[in-house]
């Protein structure tokens, strides 16, 4: 891309209305997917170091069982 930011919002700024709307979507758009993808990883990441802590004993397995009783008991 060979022109400078403030160029390229001089001419988006030129635009109207309607494009500009469509525009400010269509990069927002792309900032979610980066998100997104970023997101994925950060929780695939995570769940790589729990499996990692529980196979090593660090922490204790809890029963799914115990774990649902207390989250039902907590949002009454």
């Amino acid at each position: 891309m060979g022109e400078r930011p403030h160029e390229l919002e001089s001419k988006v700024l030129k635009l109207s209305r309607r494009n500009r709307a469509r525009l400010a979507q269509r990069l927002i758009s792309s900032l979610d997917h980066e998100s997104d993808a970023n997101a994925e990883k950060l929780w695939l990441d995570e769940a790589e170091r729990r499996l990692a802590e529980l196979k090593s004993r660090k922490v204790p397995a809890i029963p799914a069982e115990r774990v649902i009783r207390k989250a039902r008991s907590a949002i009454r």
